[in-house]
C-alpha cells in the first residue's frame, strides 16, 4: 500500500459477482459496480477502482472462500488489502442490506482500520495442506456415520444376524458384513434387505478407510517437510500439527504475537470484569479446530508428561477443577507451539 493515497475500496464478494465501491478520505461515496467473478472481472475491478485516485487500503469480505480470487489478484498487484466482517445486525437494521451498501461499509471499515485482519495467502505449501485435509476430515466423518449406520441396522436386524454380528470387534465386524451373501431377488425380506444393507455399508467403510490411508501417506512428509520442530513436540502428531500449521497460515506475519495466536485458537481469556467484580470468562470464539488439537495435545501430556501431570496435581490443590487446568494447559501450549510455528521467521528476521 502507498504511503500516500487518495481513495479506499470495498468489495462485497459473491460466487457469480462482485459489488465494489470506492470513497474518498472522509469517507464520501465516489462509485460502486459490480463485475463478474472471473479473472478478467478481478482485473476490470482493480482498474475500475485506480481510475479514481491513488488506490489505499481495500477491504474484502470473505477472502478465503467467494473472495479467494479476487485476493490473489490485490496481493499479486502488491495492493494493501485487508479481510472484513460483514456489517453487524444493528447496521443493517438502520441502513438496510443491499450489495453496494455492503461495499460501502467495507471500504469504510479498511479505511478506518476497526474489526480487520490481513488475510491468509493461499499460494504455498500451506493451502495444500489445507486442501488435503479437509478431503481427509470428510473422509473420517463419512466414516464415523458409516459406522453408526452399520451398528443401528444390526440393533434392529432378525434374531439369527443380531446374534451373529453383535459383540463383534470392529475391524472383524465390517470384514464380516462385507463378505455377507446378497439376494436382489429375495430383496423384499428384511432378513435380506438388512444383509444387503449391511454389505454396502461395510464395503464403504473399507473404501473410506483405504482413502484416509491414502491421505496420511502425502500428509505426513508435507506437514513433517513444512515445520520438522513442530512434529517433534511432546504430544504433537502429524494431524495436530496440520491443523495448527492450517490456523496459522502461510503469512505468520498477520499474527501480531502469542497473545493473538492464542486468541485465534479460542484459548485466550476473556475480561469479563464489572464494578467491584474482577473475572475472566472461557473464550467460544476463534477456530475450534484449532482448540480441539490443543485439547488432544493436553490430553496426551496429562497421560504421559511428568511435568504436565505435576502441573495438575497442583493446580488440583489450589482447588481448580479439572476443566479449568486443561483450559489453563491449552493456554500454555498455544503458546509454546506459536513460537515454534514461527521459528523460521525469526531466524529469516536475524
Amino acid at each position: 500500500m502507498p504511503d500516500f493515497f487518495e481513495i479506499a475500496g470495498g468489495v462485497d464478494t459473491h460466487a457469480d459477482t462482485h459489488t465494489a465501491a470506492v470513497i474518498d478520505l472522509v469517507g464520501r461515496v465516489l462509485g460502486t459496480e459490480t463485475f463478474p467473478a472471473d479473472k478478467a472481472g478481478y482485473t476490470a475491478l482493480l482498474g475500475w477502482m485506480r481510475s479514481f485516485g491513488r488506490l489505499g487500503p481495500v477491504g474484502v469480505e470473505g477472502t478465503g472462500v467467494y473472495g479467494a480470487g479476487l485476493a490473489r489478484l490485490l496481493h499479486d498487484q502488491g495492493i494493501g488489502m485487508v479481510e472484513v466482517d460483514r456489517p453487524d445486525r444493528k447496521s443493517r437494521r438502520f441502513q438496510g442490506k443491499s450489495d453496494p451498501i455492503d461495499a460501502v461499509a467495507a471500504a469504510r471499515t479498511a479505511l478506518a482500520g476497526e474489526r480487520v485482519g490481513v488475510p491468509k495467502q493461499r499460494d504455498g505449501r500451506i493451502e495444500a495442506l489445507r486442501n488435503l485435509r479437509v478431503a481427509r476430515r470428510s473422509a473420517v466423518d463419512q466414516r464415523a456415520d458409516t459406522q453408526r449406520q452399520i451398528k443401528s441396522l444390526i440393533v434392529t436386524a432378525p434374531d439369527g444376524l443380531r446374534r451373529q454380528l453383535r459383540g463383534l470387534p470392529l475391524k472383524k465386524l465390517i470384514g464380516t458384513c462385507a463378505t455377507l451373501r446378497r439376494d436382489h431377488a429375495d430383496a423384499a425380506r428384511p432378513s435380506t434387505a438388512a444383509k444387503i444393507a449391511l454389505r454396502s455399508l461395510a464395503r464403504r467403510h473399507q473404501q473410506l478407510t483405504i482413502e484416509i490411508a491414502d491421505l496420511d501417506e502425502l500428509l505426513e512428509p508435507l506437514v513433517t517437510a513444512i515445520n520438522p520442530a513442530l512434529v517433534a513436540v511432546h504430544g504433537v502428531g502429524t494431524d495436530t500439527a496440520g491443523q495448527l500449521l492450517v490456523t496459522a497460515g502461510q503469512n505468520h506475519d498477520r499474527l501480531t504475537g502469542e497473545a493473538a495466536f492464542a486468541m485465534l485458537c479460542g484459548v485466550a481469556p476473556i475480561p469479563a470484569s464489572s464494578g467491584k467484580t474482577s473475572r475472566h470468562r472461557l473464550n467460544r470464539g476463534g477456530d475450534r479446530q484449532a482448540n480441539a488439537a490443543l485439547y488432544r495435545i493436553a490430553l496426551v501430556r496429562l497421560r504421559w508428561d511428568i511435568r504436565t501431570r505435576a502441573y495438575m496435581e497442583r493446580r488440583t490443590k489450589d482447588g481448580l477443577s479439572k476443566k479449568e487446568i486443561i483450559r489453563c494447559l491449552k493456554r500454555y501450549i498455544a503458546r509454546e507451539l506459536y513460537h515454534i510455528i514461527t521459528s523460521k521467521d525469526h531466524e529469516l528476521a536475524a
